[in-house]
């Protein structure tokens, strides 16, 4: 797919009679995200949430230290049937654990999956406005258009978008 909007970009750019009215911007999607408002928060929310999973990892990790702890100094004085319910009860812990840290893991990405999509609709339609009032024929998002070169005359709508998102947050 990249490969194609490459060569679909340099035909366009090769035919001298229709460059010449073509008006082509350009927009850095990734940066607009970091820096707007919204995207900064969405990156300060998730990570406020991560070091919440990492608090209640700890205290959960600490009790299953704990345990362990019990079991290796317990070890040659139990019973085989209580060793044997101590050992289940550890084997549950370790499970517990991991499945703790995979679905906050999971969590964590859906959240920012979610937000991340969230904002690039909303970009994509400032974008759209951006291209209509501008008169613009082409605008190609930097990062994923794998742009090589980029002529000065060539407009970089970042920043605009970046405040007129924010304006509108």
């Amino acid at each position: 797919m990249r490969k194609i909007v490459i060569v679909l970009v340099a035909l366009l750019l090769l035919a001298v009679p229709a460059f010449a009215a073509t008006k082509i911007a350009y927009v850095d999607l990734q940066k607009a995200l970091n820096l707007s408002k919204s995207g900064a928060q969405a990156k300060a929310d998730i990570a406020a949430q991560a070091t919440e999973f990492e608090t209640e990892f700890k205290i959960k990790q600490g009790e299953f230290l704990k345990l362990k702890g019990e079991l290796e100094k317990q070890a040659d004085l139990l019973s085989e049937s209580a060793k044997a319910e101590k050992i289940k009860e550890y084997q549950k812990r370790v499970a517990e654990l991991q499945k703790f840290k995979n679905d906050a893991q999971r969590k964590l990405q859906q959240e920012d999956s979610k937000r991340t999509q969230a904002i690039i609709k909303d970009l994509t339609e400032i974008l759209q406005g951006f291209g209509k009032d501008g008169g613009y024929t082409m605008i190609i998002e930097r990062s994923e258009g794998g742009i090589i070169y980029v002529a000065d005359d060539v407009v970089d709508l970042t920043d605009k978008l970046i405040k007129a998102y924010d304006a509108g947050k």
